[in-house]
């Protein structure tokens, strides 16, 4: 048997994507609302009841909110930035950012921002540790209790880990953020938080009854986004860029091609990077919607896909005003529910006005191939990465496709 079950177990509907992985072929697809005043796993169990013996479960989540992460650093323009940016990649919603010594206050309005999981960073590998340590001691005399992933100064991580500990907190040490001024390493701490995601916050939720729906969960559902977005741009001649618009955010990834004669930022460059706009979503927050589309003075929210255009247009400028480069961008991808059910052309074309924003202050792609995420397969390509490669990349060569 090569048939493998892909789950994505979303705030609102979980989406199923049966895959060959012999070939990669779709075999089927269903949606069923997601079960969370009851249990998600009777959505699940469902979806998977009706579409036959599989040979595995591949399954990612944002129910409940997804991933909530606070980032405490060292320079609001450096290690705290970087870590910003390490944070939305590794598929969390960061709720809060703060820089510099914490006093007690600082940290009540983290805890405020109710956070599934902290980042603490702070300085380059063999750097001044004394902001980290000041941090980490504040955090063991405010008895945090939320886990504390620590990627900061490789020469403090010790003593960090054991100030913590020493108070019981659920610690996990990984690789700086940023060893070195310049050099953005986003890979450790991506999977720290991933592990985080998966041992502690997925079963903290209470979406479920037991212990089946954490074991069953392998990553956060904009990581494995994220890792399909990369998967396809591999691919291409040339820059990706993708627009996820929800019902509660509008997600942007862009994946550019390294251009080592750009110079380099002292934060470092991501080259495969997510923003979130929590304020743009077409079911839960169309009042954030239609409130950007009067300050950045954009027309046309008069229907769904009209809102999805204008969550686009206000997330791909928020996106390339945080120093994206989307000039080589050759392929644009439309996901989200409001474009996969509204016809084709329509779907594609609610992207023009995005791609014609003048008015935006960003350097516009020249002529990108627009596709729609019809079928749903980025998600389920990311889950397949790492263990069916070629299978996922053929998933996604044949489903993104125009209109």
């Amino acid at each position: 048997m090569t048939l493998v079950a892909c789950l994505d177990v979303g705030s609102t509907d979980t989406k199923l994507a049966v895959v060959d992985v012999g070939d990669g072929t779709l075999v089927a697809s269903a949606t069923h609302p997601t079960t969370a005043a009851t249990d998600v796993l009777d959505g699940v169990d469902a979806l998977l009841a009706g579409c036959g013996p599989v040979q595995r479960v591949y399954c990612c989540s944002s129910a409940g909110g997804g991933l909530r992460l606070a980032v405490i650093g060292q320079e609001a323009l450096v290690s705290a930035d970087a870590a910003h940016r390490v944070a939305l990649s590794a598929g969390a919603r960061v709720v809060h950012v703060a820089a510099g010594r914490q006093t007690p206050d600082g940290l009540r309005t983290v805890r405020a921002a109710r956070p599934d999981v902290l980042l603490l960073v702070g300085g380059t590998d063999g750097g001044d540790p004394d902001t980290l340590l000041h941090n980490a001691r504040r955090l063991a005399a405010a008895r945090w209790r939320v886990p504390v992933v620590v990627a900061g100064n490789a020469d403090a991580r010790d003593e960090v880990t054991d100030l913590l500990t020493a108070r019981g907190l659920p610690v996990a040490a990984t690789g700086n953020v940023l060893p070195r001024i310049g050099v953005l390493d986003p890979v450790p701490a991506r999977t720290a938080i991933r592990d985080v995601f998966l041992r502690h916050v997925i079963g903290g939720k209470r979406l479920s009854r037991g212990t089946r729906f954490a074991r069953m969960v392998s990553a956060a559902t904009p990581d494995a986004v994220l890792t399909g977005v990369g998967l396809y741009a591999d691919q291409l001649s040339g820059d990706l860029l993708v627009v996820d618009v929800g019902g509660a955010t509008t997600d942007v990834y862009s994946a550019l091609v390294p251009d080592e004669t750009s110079g380099t930022a002292v934060a470092g460059t991501l080259w495969r990077s997510r923003t979130v706009e929590g304020d743009l979503g077409v079911r839960w927050n169309v009042d954030g919607i239609l409130a950007a589309a009067t300050t950045e003075k954009i027309s046309g929210a008069e229907h769904p896909l009209g809102l999805a255009t204008v969550a686009c247009t206000v997330a791909v400028r928020r996106h390339a005003r945080a120093g994206r480069d989307l000039r080589n961008v050759v392929s644009v991808v439309a996901s989200g529910g409001v474009f996969r059910h509204a016809e084709p052309r329509a779907a594609a074309a609610a992207l023009t006005p995005t791609l014609h924003d003048h008015a935006g202050g960003w350097a516009l792609p020249r002529a990108p191939h627009v596709a729609v995420d019809r079928d749903y397969v980025l998600a389920p390509a990311g889950l397949l990465a790492a263990d069916h490669p070629d299978a996922a990349a053929a998933l996604l060569r044949r489903h993104l496709h125009g209109p």
